[in-house]
């Protein structure tokens, strides 16, 4: 199966069951979505672009967002998410929809960096970012889903000849954000359980590019299907930026 290289996710929860939510609904509400996106971006002009799935669009490039509106579980994938310390999140981003629960996952595997965080009714409960060898961010209490991590049942795989650091995690970011997912979600990006589990190809998000006020083309047809690169040219430029991953 192929597997999304970047992931940057927002996810607000409100049903008990959001994998079944999903499979329930195929098609997001492309109104609320375009509605979400303007007030995510106040300080942007927000078009309608083409959608697509999770499979590509999960880690988009600065100048777009993805979002898929579910009844109960709504999904932004947007750079914004993609922080190396979860909890500067803006607090826009953290509850604009006043939901029960807000997940925040996150992962580059290019870099084998992971993350991910928690809020339940806007206040902060948990969230740990790392490298392989740098803890970026370990904040709250941690989760009883994340001890098996923490005692070393799923440690990093080295390629032969290669020596491990000795500041190495005990496990691998991506497939740690992954996990989180997994509990909180009910699926994985990355590595499928059964055949019958729910997969990134499978969850549609509405598609918005992002211009600055008053530079917004003007729309004259529908738009024309995006090549599907998993964002990683505008996710690497991001990165260049002030708050990095490094």
């Amino acid at each position: 199966m192929s597997v999304p290289s970047t992931v940057s996710s927002l996810w607000y929860v409100d049903a008990p069951d959001p994998v079944a939510v999903l499979r329930a609904h195929p098609g997001p509400d492309p109104d609320a979505a375009f509605a979400l996106a303007k007030q995510l971006n106040p300080g942007r002009d927000v078009v309608p672009a083409a959608s697509g799935t999770m499979k590509v669009w999960a880690g988009p490039d600065p100048e777009s967002v993805y979002i898929g509106c579910y009844p109960g579980v709504t999904v932004v994938c947007s750079t914004q998410a993609a922080l190396p310390r979860p909890t500067r999140l803006p607090e826009l981003l953290v509850r604009p929809l006043a939901s029960e629960q807000t997940f925040l996952i996150s992962y580059d595997l290019s870099l084998g960096w992971g993350a991910f965080a928690y809020w339940e009714r806007g206040e902060f409960r948990r969230s740990f970012s790392a490298t392989r060898v740098n803890i970026l961010e370990d904040e709250g209490m941690p989760r009883v889903w994340e001890r098996p991590y923490w005692a070393g049942e799923h440690p990093i795989r080295l390629v032969p000849g290669e020596l491990p650091d000795p500041q190495l995690l005990p496990f691998e970011p991506p497939d740690f954000a992954d996990a989180a997912n997994q509990e909180w979600l009910g699926f994985r990006y990355r590595d499928q359980v059964s055949e019958d589990d729910l997969t990134p190809d499978q969850i549609q998000i509405c598609g918005f590019s992002l211009y600055p006020k008053g530079e917004a083309p003007a729309l004259d047809s529908e738009p024309e299907p995006p090549v599907e690169h998993n964002g990683k040219r505008g996710l690497l430029r991001w990165l260049r930026g002030r708050d990095r991953v490094s």
